[in-house]
């Protein structure tokens, strides 16, 4: 499977954008992120940001909202805009099921050599 190299940022920020939405539990966040390899993320911010994600943990959501900005920023990203990066805040249902795909896609980029985790 190959992915066009213009739609991997969008790839990489829905699928943040899904580990950060509160329709997941954290357990599930932490478990996507056990199986995420950092090195999917080909944007250094998008990576920064899944680093921080995976080491806050199975924390709840909206605490991982708050502390995500200022972890980014630590990391070298002073303009760094959670609010926007998560744009649009809310999600439907219909919109999860799509962030959701986005995460299983570099799931598979994470594990090449393995089934795919989605058909």
């Amino acid at each position: 499977m190959t992915i066009e190299s213009a739609s991997r940022p969008l790839l990489e920020r829905n699928t943040l954008r899904f580990l950060c939405s509160v329709l997941i539990k954290g357990g599930t966040r932490g478990e996507i992120c056990r199986l995420l390899d950092p090195g999917v993320f080909q944007d250094p911010l998008h990576r920064v940001v899944f680093e921080e994600i995976r080491e806050l943990g199975s924390i709840d959501s909206r605490r991982l909202r708050e502390l995500l900005p200022a972890r980014v920023t630590n990391r070298g990203f002073p303009d760094f805009d959670l609010k926007s990066f998560l744009a649009p805040q809310e999600v439907s249902e219909k919109e999860i099921d799509e962030l959701f795909e986005s995460a299983l896609q570099l799931l598979d980029l994470s594990h090449p050599d393995e089934e795919t985790f989605h058909d």
